[in-house]
């Protein structure tokens, strides 16, 4: 490889099996400290990319991440809160992992080095030129990450990347980059660590920014969120209260008649 792969160097701590238990946990603290600040960097090349997934949703866009290993279960992890959260059709965010589901609980042999793979799983889900597919790598080595990109691109597909290191295959493949160097991790190569809590907080801004800008929030609170438990249909309830200052009770029968804070928000005031 001709760059260097921070994620991978010798941690700056040694002999980790003869520290205390609080010792661990203050030095894995400190080094975690250093990821917002390090995402902080990124923070053009991430609003680049959002403005660029608004504008192709706004069109009938889907988004698509793709990963293998942990990068693959954190696509995953946000892409299946984006319809509870927003209400969104569980189409409109979707992750693909390298191995299939079976990947997402347990770890599928040479699944991450088959080029070809992340295509096929893409071309599976009927993908388009409409679409962004953002490939998540910590190394930025990944082949099935990066042959799906390669793939997109032939396809006039617009493609980004979430990485860890600077200058990697995959950030040189993908459109819109995004890469946020958290150095060596605590345990030496374990990027589940600092890069993927990079990686969540990334992913974190990207859908959460797109959400708000395609009005899936009012105010501050999530309008349009699916009531599927007791918890988040009083949370609803409440949220139509303090809206248009109505009682639990009227609340909760607009709420039970329209389906959703935002309907009978609007019924209830028009």
């Amino acid at each position: 490889m001709n760059f260097t792969k921070t994620t991978e160097q010798a941690s700056k701590y040694e002999h980790l099996e003869k520290m205390s238990v609080s010792e661990l946990l203050s030095n894995i603290n400190t080094e975690d400290k250093t990821v917002p600040l390090a995402v902080e960097k990124a923070l053009p090349q991430i609003k680049q990319l959002v403005i660029k997934i608004v504008a192709n949703m706004k069109k009938g866009g889907r988004l698509f991440y793709i990963g293998a290993g942990t990068s693959g279960r954190l696509g995953i992890l946000d892409a299946s809160e984006c319809p509870p959260t927003f209400g969104v059709p569980f189409d409109m965010v979707i992750g693909l992992i390298a191995g299939g589901d079976a990947a997402i609980r347990r770890a599928v042999e040479n699944a991450e080095d088959n080029k070809e793979q992340a295509w096929n799983d893409l071309s599976a889900c009927m993908i388009t030129d409409k679409d962004i597919v953002i490939g998540i790598a910590a190394s930025g080595t990944t082949p099935y990450v990066i042959g799906g990109l390669e793939k997109c691109n032939d396809n006039n597909i617009t493609t980004a990347c979430i990485t860890c290191n600077e200058g990697s295959p995959l950030a040189k493949v993908a459109k819109f980059p995004i890469e946020v160097v958290v150095g060596p991790e605590f345990i030496t190569g374990s990027s589940r660590m600092k890069a993927g809590t990079a990686q969540k907080l990334v992913l974190n801004m990207i859908s959460t920014a797109t959400m708000i800008q395609l009005g899936k929030v009012k105010g501050n609170k999530m309008v349009d969120m699916q009531l599927s438990n007791d918890k988040l249909v009083d949370r609803g309830i409440k949220m139509i209260m303090e809206e248009i200052n109505v009682d639990y009770k009227l609340a909760e029968l607009l709420l039970n008649k329209y389906g959703s804070v935002r309907k009978a928000v609007e019924n209830y005031k028009s």
